[in-house]
């Protein structure tokens, strides 16, 4: 067996990867890694799947479906095995995985320098998304998922079923797994296109679509979780969240950078691509300039669909790296050493911006089990200290009228606000400084604040 002299790409990408995610504390800047953690730590406690809402008030018991619930669970344990920092290496893992599976995959069609400046490239896209939740955790069976189909399409075949189970593990995880019958569907309706039988094609893509929804099917939801995602994508409310609004200014600068570097690659070298995967990669820019969650799926998917005709166009010679025993063992040993390192040092609770820790020190006990009127952004952080809130990030459990009606609430519409006081006999509340409901009940007869920084305010209803 000959050694390599030079670390492989792939295992650099994904060393690289994983240093660099394990000591980023931006990926606690999202409230959700809160309750995901709790949902998680009740699913093990239970030793059953969350089938009705415990933590809210305004909800308390309506149905919802844990439909991350693996995810939820493998960060419980995270956390449960090394506190945040455990949840930041299962987060760096996830990471590490995906730029080592995608670096792997691209020497397929790739030579290694073209590797290293795609998967370059594909990472710094995907940094506005790394978060520490359950997306980033089915990241590296979105890549697998692509590649299986990419590699289909080389081999002019079907996919093979040993990407069903990536189907189910992906189901099971992240409601993401609907991207995959996206792709399915426009890698299928290509080879209809181009393939020379096409009726043997069309049945053998059909069987193995089949499969996947079977596939899909085997969550502890069933039908219902299938469809879990394109309930949630038919709200109208949708829009008004954040993750789902099209990526602010920086993002949208750092994403036409790289987006100009690919199109200058192409353009300069001559590279006549398929008709079939130019609407595929339409498609996926439409998505990621919709959604700004959307920009991690496109810095995944894109590189390997376009690979191959990028290889065949510029005629590259392709290296795609074996795992070689002689860097296992080094390889493992860093891994720990990084892991050490990350696990004796201290790890911020939480992204600072939704984490008003002193304000909620500053709420009474006896009124934290009290109706709360909360920022969307706190409810997690609510839920992770035993608060039940008014409101957090569970679109789905809430729904576009109640999601609604919060807008109006938080607008404020002195009406809505009063209203929702009334019904559900809120006693306090807890906002930013700058939203706009925080002026209002400062001049609303009946509430005093009683803490303020420039996280959170908490305001007092006089009973």
């Amino acid at each position: 067996m000959t050694v390599e002299r030079n670390l492989p790409l792939p295992l650099a990408a994904a060393l690289l990867a994983f240093a660099a995610l394990a000591f980023t504390p931006a990926i606690f800047n999202d409230g959700d890694t809160y309750w995901h953690v709790v949902a998680g730590a009740a699913m093990l406690d239970r030793h059953a799947i969350l089938y009705r809402d415990p933590f809210s008030y305004t909800f308390n018991g309506a149905p919802w479906q844990a439909h991350e619930w693996l995810s939820e669970v493998f960060m419980a344990l995270a956390w449960r095995a090394g506190g945040w920092g455990g949840v930041a290496l299962l987060s760096a893992g996830a990471f590490a995985l995906t730029a080592g599976l995608l670096c792997r995959h691209l020497g397929r069609w790739l030579a290694p320098p073209a590797q290293a400046i795609v998967v370059v490239l594909a990472l710094a896209c995907m940094a506005g998304s790394l978060l520490a939740r359950p997306h980033l955790l089915a990241l590296p069976l979105l890549e697998v998922w692509v590649f299986g189909l990419a590699s289909a399409r080389s081999e002019h075949r079907a996919p093979h079923w040993s990407l069903w189970p990536a189907m189910t593990l992906w189901a099971n995880m992240h409601g993401g797994f609907a991207f995959g019958f996206l792709m399915l569907a426009l890698f299928g309706l290509e080879a209809v296109i181009e393939e020379p039988d096409k009726r043997k094609t069309l049945i053998s893509w059909s069987v193995f679509g089949i499969g996947a929804v079977l596939a899909a099917l085997l969550t502890p939801h069933f039908v219902q979780g299938l469809l879990f995602p394109f309930h949630l994508m038919a709200m109208r409310t949708l829009g008004d969240i954040g993750e789902w609004q099209p990526m602010g200014a920086a993002g949208l600068a750092r994403f036409s950078l790289i987006i100009a570097a690919g199109l200058y690659f192409l353009l300069s070298r001559g590279v006549k691509l398929p008709v079939m995967r130019i609407a595929m990669v339409l498609v996926l820019l439409y998505l990621a300039l919709s959604h700004e969650r959307h920009q991690m799926v496109f810095a995944a998917a894109v590189p390997l669909i376009l690979a191959e005709p990028v290889a065949r166009a510029l005629r590259m010679r392709a290296q795609m790296w074996r795992p070689r025993l002689a860097w296992v063992l080094p390889a493992l040993a860093l891994v720990v050493a990084i892991g050490a390192l990350r696990l004796a040092l201290a790890v911020p609770r939480g992204g600072r911006l939704v984490t008003p820790q002193a304000a909620l020190a500053h709420v009474p006990e006896n009124l934290r089990t009290r109706p709360v009127l909360n920022d969307y952004g706190f409810g997690g952080y609510l839920i992770f200290e035993g608060v039940h809130p008014f409101i957090d990030s569970r679109a789905e459990l809430y729904g576009d009228a109640f999601l609604g009606n919060y807008a109006k609430i938080i607008s404020p519409d002195p009406k809505a606000l009063a209203a929702a006081v009334a019904r559900y006999d809120i006693v306090w509340s807890i906002f930013p400084p700058t939203s706009p409901v925080v002026a209002m009940l400062d001049r609303t007869p009946g509430w005093h604040r009683v803490y303020g920084d420039d996280i959170a305010v908490v305001q007092l209803r006089n009973h």
